[in-house]
């Protein structure tokens, strides 16, 4: 997958070690991961997401690009990295009633995205 993820990265100017460590902490890169919640694939995207962002959350690598995308959105949102990754998590709507991770299961997201994301970063 590693050229889904190089794409979505240049597409969205997002750090490419950063949506590796999205998926790997969402589905540990699985493509056919289903949450309870019916959000799908490598970086665990919602149909409707995708669907917003005009993508096939069923595809690999837009369901890549449409993570990516969405990811950017909540970053120009949030301006901060840990509320977007909050955001992705639990959702904008919680991380702005909250002000921050609603949850510690959001925080342990946050801090193993984040621990990921520094040790791929000097990965090629």
């Amino acid at each position: 997958y590693r050229r889904a993820f190089a794409v979505a990265a240049d597409d969205t100017n997002l750090p490419l070690p950063l949506l590796v460590a999205v998926a790997q902490v969402e589905s540990q890169m699985t493509p056919n991961a289903r949450s309870s919640a019916d959000a799908r694939g490598l970086l665990q995207v919602l149909p409707s997401t995708a669907a917003a962002l005009r993508l096939d959350v069923s595809r690999p690598s837009a369901n890549v690009l449409a993570g990516a995308r969405y990811l950017r959105q909540l970053l120009d949102e949030f301006q901060s990295p840990d509320l977007a990754l909050a955001a992705y998590n639990a959702g904008p709507t919680a991380v702005a009633r909250a002000g921050g991770a609603p949850t510690q299961e959001t925080l342990r997201y946050v801090a193993n995205v984040t621990a990921l994301w520094r040790m791929l970063r000097d990965c090629r």
